[in-house]
């Protein structure tokens, strides 16, 4: 069991999100790692973290998802890597994807943008998100001293 501050009630009461009810999917942003590549992997360009933020504009882009990308996410032993962010929520990242992953990340990013406490249902999470999640990271403002 992990335990929160004052090391007497599970890490897991603590609020996952600042919010009291669900988003449009417009408030959840994906960011993919277009640096990525799997280890051993050769160094072309583009890269598949490349090709991975291409396909999850090009599967997000009815829906309205918003995607980002970045030079690297450090998550190079499990890349090809990506996170989800919500404003006043935590944040998620998940590695081992693959090149045409992207919808998975807007399936998750969907399901992240209707969730009223924050959290992505792991039942409903696509198998790449399921297997893949690398770290849940809390809001600053969520944040303990310990005691």
């Amino acid at each position: 069991m992990t335990l929160k501050n004052d090391f007497s009630e599970p890490a897991d009461s603590l609020p996952a999100c600042n919010v009291t009810e669900p988003d449009p999917l417009g408030s959840v942003t994906v960011v993919v790692c277009s640096s990525c590549r799997r280890p051993g992997d050769p160094d072309d360009v583009p890269r598949p973290g490349s090709k991975l933020a291409k396909d999850t504009v090009e599967a997000g882009a009815e829906a309205g998802v918003r995607v980002r990308q970045v030079a690297c996410l450090g998550n190079c032993k499990r890349g090809l890597s990506a996170a989800l962010l919500r404003e006043g929520c935590w944040s998620y990242v998940f590695g081992d994807l693959q090149p045409d992953s992207g919808a998975d990340l807007v399936a998750g990013a969907t399901l992240f943008a209707r969730s009223e406490d924050g959290f992505i249902p792991f039942r409903e999470r696509p198998q790449a998100l399921k297997r893949g999640l690398i770290a849940r990271i809390p809001t600053y403002d969520s944040l303990k001293e310990i005691t």
